[in-house]
């Protein structure tokens, strides 16, 4: 028989939440767990904690996580593959050796992959920023943070030696799930068909409870059951690169085709064309057919020689946001509201408030889609909300001032008022030679 393997998402983005994890390590019979944690934005915030303290840096959520299911892997011999790392992977792995430790845990190999920090490369080469279409020197921003996607070699040599928990830090989605498919199915390095499929299977699990229904949910459109305890996917893959996607038997939410399609069509520009690390892959073949309650059959992908370069996520200072939100209710809300907002306008021209963007919504009625797009309609609550940027943080905290002062200078019946001032990390991209970035992998032992 061919050999098969069995992959589970234990985490699709860094907050996510921990229960659908340890069920996955307990219940789902899986030899793999791998935690997505990271997004554009996430890595540029845990430069700038790691720089405040040097310990700091990784995913919040780590510890939480592995004191959960590590009870679970030590006992089944699952291995976990996670990006938890994000600007800081060494003292990720230093706790999780802790933890390991304190529950007993022997002969534990920790593999810390690092490399994907190019701040200095980037500074060096003055790379052209996509978004902006200036270079680095150029932009007039604080560049904060600079770390390029690396692709699954390092994980694939890792795990060949032996590593039972890798923690990596800016690694592509997919290249998670890959790394492990290459390394129990031996695919090579330019292998492109085997890489496109494994690519695709990466991409189809990377946001976890998405495609076992959790953003599929529409209540009498598409109905997905016991939502409040969806489970998290499993991947059953052969060598052939062929899978079927399925979750813990009895687990909350629904595998199927349609919800299999959404996630594939997920942050996808180019189904022909998807450029990753390890591979351009290519989604536009790819078929699902139901094979059973909740499992789903994947076949049909391929891919292509890898790009020449590598994406790099580049963090920046870009001001602050001040905020101020103030709920109204009853008859007249509407109007009340929207008085509010004219009121606090009308404020910014007396007192020569000058925001770089600024927003005035009504929560409820056209926040989201804006007057043109959203209905003419009058909610018994509607909740007053202006947002401004600005170059500094005192400026900024005048709109939440300005906001809050409504309680006693009308109009009537405002109540459950906040303010608050952010400092703002935008995100650009630039492509960085893949000769420019050089990856190592170290090792620590329970």
């Amino acid at each position: 028989m061919m050999k098969k393997i069995r992959i589970g998402c234990g985490a699709g983005y860094a907050g996510d939440r921990i229960e659908p994890a340890v069920e996955l390590a307990e219940k789902g019979n899986i030899q793999y767990l791998v935690f997505e944690c990271l997004a554009e934005r996430t890595i540029a915030i845990g430069q700038r904690q790691k720089k405040h303290n040097p310990d700091a840096g990784f995913n919040e959520l780590l510890g939480a996580r592995m004191r959960a299911v590590l009870p679970a892997c030590l006992e089944k011999g699952i291995r976990i593959v996670t990006n938890m790392g994000s600007a800081n992977p060494r003292a990720a792995a230093k706790l999780t050796a802790e933890i390991a430790r304190s529950l007993g845990a022997k002969n534990l190999k920790i593999a810390i992959i690092e490399g994907d920090d190019v701040f200095e490369q980037v500074m060096q080469q003055d790379l052209l920023l996509d978004e902006q279409q200036k270079p680095v020197s150029q932009c007039g921003k604080k560049i904060v943070s600079a770390n390029a996607y690396i692709g699954a070699e390092p994980m694939v040599q890792a795990l060949a030696n032996g590593a039972d928990i890798v923690i990596a830090g800016r690694v592509s989605d997919p290249s998670l799930f890959l790394s492990i498919m290459m390394h129990e199915f031996q695919w090579a390095a330019d292998d492109w068909a085997h890489l496109g499929k494994g690519t695709i299977l990466g991409h189809l699990l990377e946001c976890a409870g998405q495609i076992t229904g959790g953003y599929f949910a529409d209540p009498g459109y598409r109905d997905v059951p016991d939502l409040a305890r969806l489970g998290f996917p499993i991947a059953e893959i052969s060598a052939d690169g062929d899978a079927v996607i399925t979750k813990v038997e009895g687990s909350g939410g629904m595998v199927t085709p349609d919800t299999c399609k959404e996630q594939m069509l997920y942050e996808i520009h180019r189904p022909d064309e998807y450029k990753t690390p390890d591979v351009t892959a290519d989604f536009s073949q790819v078929t699902f057919t139901q094979v059973g309650k909740d499992r789903v059959a994947v076949s049909g992908g391929t891919g292509r020689a890898r790009p020449e370069t590598l994406k790099v996520s580049v963090g920046y200072e870009d001001g602050f946001i001040g905020e101020g939100e103030m709920s109204y209710a009853g008859p007249g809300a509407v109007e009340r509201g929207r008085l509010a907002l004219d009121i606090v306008k009308e404020r910014f021209a007396i007192t020569a408030v000058q925001p770089q963007e600024v927003r005035f919504d009504l929560i409820g009625v056209d926040s989201l889609h804006g007057a043109t797009l959203s209905r003419n309609s009058q909610p018994y609550e509607v909740r007053v909300r202006v947002a401004g940027r600005f170059e500094t943080k005192a400026a900024a905290a005048v709109v939440g001032n300005e906001v809050e002062a409504l309680y006693t200078n009308g109009p009537a019946g405002g109540g459950g008022a906040m303010k608050s001032v952010k400092e703002i990390v935008a995100m650009d991209s630039t492509y960085i030679p893949r000769n420019l970035v050089t990856t190592s992998i170290d090792y620590l032992e329970v």
